[in-house]
């Protein structure tokens, strides 16, 4: 029998030595796979309830499909206030109920105020720089101080003129051809936000290529927000393959052309002395004091185009569709115009304060229809604690505006469209409820200012102009809107009956 040679030891030793550490390393896997599951489920016990799913952590359901925020009424209905979901593969916190909104969205604003992660819509299409979407608290302070220079309180004043003269072309419009109110309500927003944006005076036309770029703009961001709607959403990876994303880098830079063509135009003026102040001229003028990138430049510019036309057009296709289905709501309206203006002239700005009821009428628009319905997710920057609950840092949190309008306890018979429900007992308009269709603490919308002189006007011209019905055999389905982040009324048949047999004559005669 021949003696075990050396290498045959040493060999046997190796082998020996390979194995226990295999065990060690396993061990060691084990024992941190069996860690950070439990300190993920206790993380995720902490967590509002919700639907259950598959998922093996926590097994939380991923929420997709259709009419979203329709979806998560349903879940709040069933679940609380405040529940899970997941989406994609990020958990969210959704909120549904008013005081809630109010103890979580505007308690911790300052622990909510940054933004998740939009692969599709931030960093592809809107390639890191929309304001909206923007994460870092610098970052977004510097953005958010720009644009509030040409969207405080004591500038959007400054606008009335503009909205004044193209709101009455807006009823000229109706007048002209009241099939395509809905159209008409696209012209008014687009010609006011590019005289404010762009400095452009001459009137826009709904079918002009740039409003029509636009429109697709913002639809193509709506769509690339909804969960579920893009792949790399869910995985990032996906962004660096370019035939993946070939579609989205397309959109990217025909938005980029679109805000550098208009930007450069207000370059060119300025340089000859024909410039109409305007966010453009200012833009120009400040960019390097503010210290912002091209990219910041085009996108400022553009958000303020395209979310202040895109939100203020949707809005007014609701007042319609709001009027032709409640005409007492409408009659309680037109009684006060009548009173206050009467028949020889048309409301103003100034009269904002005698009319009460126009007021609850759009404020009641924003709730029973809101136009932002998804509401636009925020993240926590640390962990809140909410009653029995806490949300962890990271968590993306939602305040669902189509659920929390919904909410019984606040607003009663929340389906039926009750302008009254904003008046206290004295006949002023409530303090102390608000509804929050213009976003939530520190990511609260610059343009709202300027949206609600919008409608303020818009609504008063409309309801002293015309009576609107519906027309005979063609009854309006009032939940027909675009499946969208904004949620624009399909297209739907009134009536637009003229109460004022010398509208044009007064129209002209009053001066902006």
């Amino acid at each position: 029998m021949h003696g075990v040679s050396r290498e045959n030891i040493m060999y046997n030793m190796a082998i020996a030595s390979f194995s226990e550490l295999a065990v060690v390393f396993a061990l060691c896997a084990v024992a941190y796979t069996y860690t950070y599951v439990k300190r993920a489920q206790a993380r995720y016990a902490s967590l509002p309830p919700g639907p259950s799913g598959d998922w093996p952590i926590g097994k939380i359901k991923n929420v997709t499909g259709p009419y979203l925020p329709r979806t998560y009424e349903s879940l709040c209905q069933e679940y609380g206030p405040v529940f899970t979901v997941k989406q994609g593969n990020e958990l969210t916190v959704v909120i549904g109920r008013y005081q809630a909104a109010v103890e979580i969205m505007g308690g911790h604003s300052a622990d909510i105020a940054d933004r998740p992660r939009a692969v599709a819509a931030g960093e592809i299409i809107s390639g890191g720089f929309r304001l909206l979407l923007s994460s870092g608290k610098e970052r977004v302070r510097k953005l958010r101080t720009t644009i509030h220079a040409l969207t405080q309180p004591r500038v959007a004043v400054t606008y009335e003129p503009m909205q004044m003269r193209n709101a009455k072309r807006y009823i000229l419009d109706i007048l002209d051809d009241p099939t395509n109110q809905l159209e008409h309500a696209k012209r008014y927003a687009a010609s006011f936000i590019m005289e404010v944006t762009f400095g452009k005076t001459t009137p826009t036309s709904y079918s002009d290529p740039e409003v029509k770029t636009i429109q697709n703009v913002v639809i193509n961001i709506g769509n690339a927000l909804l969960p579920g709607k893009y792949l790399v959403n869910a995985f990032p990876f996906l962004k660096y393959i370019p035939f993946f994303v070939s579609d989205l880098k397309k959109m990217h830079n025909t938005e980029v052309a679109l805000y550098r063509k208009q930007l450069g135009m207000v370059k060119e003026k300025m340089d000859k002395g024909e410039a109409q102040a305007c966010f453009g001229t200012y833009l120009w003028d400040n960019y390097q004091r503010m210290g912002l990138s091209e990219g910041e430049m085009l996108f400022l510019a553009g958000s303020m185009f395209a979310a202040g036309s895109d939100t203020t057009a949707a809005a007014l296709g609701i007042v319609s569709m709001a009027a032709a289905c409640y005409p007492e709501a409408q009659a309680r309206v037109q009684a006060q115009l009548d009173e206050i203006i009467g028949r020889d002239r048309i409301p103003t700005f100034a009269d904002r304060e005698l009319l009460p009821e126009v007021e609850a009428f759009y404020l009641e628009v924003f709730r029973w229809r809101p136009v932002s319905v998804l509401g636009f997710a925020h993240k926590a920057t640390k962990d809140i604690a909410w009653r029995d609950y806490v949300i962890p840092a990271g968590t993306a949190v939602l305040g669902c505006h189509w659920a929390i309008s919904r909410d019984p306890e606040v607003f009663p018979d929340p389906e039926v469209f009750n302008p009254q429900r904003w008046f206290d007992k004295n006949g002023k308009i409530r303090s102390d409820i608000r509804f929050q269709n213009f976003g939530f603490g520190r990511r609260a919308c610059p343009g709202q200012h300027i949206a609600e002189r919008s409608l303020f006007i818009n609504c008063a011209l409309l309801l002293w102009a015309f009576s609107i019905s519906q027309v005979p055999g063609k009854p309006i389905d009032t939940y027909a809107l675009l499946d969208n982040v904004i949620a624009h009324p399909l297209p739907f048949a009134a009536e637009y009956r003229h109460r004022i047999p010398n509208i044009e004559e007064l129209l002209a005669a009053h001066q902006d």
